[in-house]
């Protein structure tokens, strides 16, 4: 346990804790309007499609763009764009709250690039920036689901926004300061030397196009109120929290594969018992940072493409929701299959992880 602890307390991590705040306050407003158009729309499915696809499948373009040119702060430009939209949104400014949507989804991509682009270049090679960074989004979900249902002041929310800035600025700072900066990525090797890179790309986004289908995909019957919605976004996000942890700690293969395999059960049989349902999925969620960790030592030029690469899988994971509904059963049969096709290909593209120091 002490050296889980050790983890938590290391330089590296500073990052990863203020785009903790950063991701959380993103999601909120985000969701926050979401759930507001939503509420006054009749065609409920098509504004988080909107959303979906306008926050992820821009990411590897604007990841790449931010590659090219590092000295650009998106971190900003996405708060500005993330702003005016809530306040375009509040004010009623544009004729379609469609507007509204596009501007804090592109707000939302942009501010997702700089927070991996920010702890993955001070990362060290560790996987615990990134995973502490992307924890605190589901967070944020959840929080902007429960206000968006409430008379919350928008002036208090654009200033809750623009707290983002400050937060911004000092990973900024400790990214400048990291030793492991001027090296970029080059310290990420989790793949395996022996497979096709593009191999090890297109298996491994497969992994997170999974992991999103089942985020929404899982049976949940259990997930009938408030509370429980509460606990179901925090298992995720602490989740993917301890994920970037205990890969650090133990190794992350290792990890990888307990979670995969660990999860399937309580993923299964949890679908009317909330605890049982919960630990499945707190299990599955430790795979994030490392499919982004796999992605990126392949890809250790340009780390902001490679978090696109997982935003792309995360869009093609959650389409099928939108369109195609299955039942319990086939669902499970579906899980069932998806899990042995994951720890087949965890086991392929990874390499054999010494625990980590």
């Amino acid at each position: 346990m002490s050296r889980i602890f050790s983890v938590f307390k290391q330089k590296y991590n500073r990052s990863g804790y203020l785009y903790f705040y950063v991701h959380l306050i993103t999601e909120l407003i985000c969701f926050y309007v979401l759930g507001k158009v939503i509420g006054n729309n009749i065609v409920l499915w098509l504004s988080p499609l909107i959303y979906d696809t306008l926050a992820f499948a821009p990411q590897s373009l604007i990841g790449y763009v931010n590659d090219k040119y590092p000295k650009l702060n998106f971190g900003i430009i996405g708060v500005l764009l993330l702003t005016f939209g809530l306040i375009a949104f509040s004010l009623n400014l544009f004729s379609s709250e469609y507007l509204e949507i596009v501007l804090v989804s592109l707000g939302n991509a942009f501010i997702h690039i700089a927070g991996a682009e920010v702890t993955l270049k001070s990362s060290d090679g560790k996987l615990s920036p990134s995973a502490i960074f992307v924890g605190g989004g589901s967070f944020g979900v959840v929080a902007g689901k429960l206000l968006s249902s409430t008379n919350v002041s928008f002036w208090f929310l654009t200033i809750l926004s623009l707290t983002m800035i400050p937060f911004i600025i000092l990973a900024d700072m400790y990214k400048n300061e990291s030793s492991s900066s001027s090296l970029s990525c080059q310290k990420f090797n989790y793949q395996n030397l022996k497979l096709n890179p593009k191999v090890i790309l297109l298996l491994t986004v497969f992994i997170v196009i999974v992991r999103a289908y089942m985020g929404y995909g899982i049976p949940t019957s259990w997930n009938k109120t408030a509370i429980q919605t509460v606990a179901l976004y925090f298992a995720m996000g602490i989740g993917k929290l301890m994920g970037g942890i205990l890969s650090d700690t133990f190794g992350a293969k290792k990890i990888a594969l307990i979670s995969i395999i660990g999860a399937l059960p309580f993923l299964l049989f949890g679908d009317n018992l909330m605890m049982i349902s919960l630990i499945g999925v707190l299990l599955f969620s430790l795979t994030m940072p490392i499919t982004l960790g796999i992605l990126v030592s392949v890809l250790k030029r340009t780390p902001g493409l490679a978090f696109g690469l997982t935003t792309i899988g995360l869009l093609l994971g959650t389409l099928p929701i939108f369109f195609v509904r299955f039942s319990t059963k086939i669902n499970c049969v579906i899980i069932l299959v998806l899990t042995i096709i994951c720890v087949l290909i965890i086991n392929k593209v990874m390499r054999k992880m010494e625990v980590l120091e």
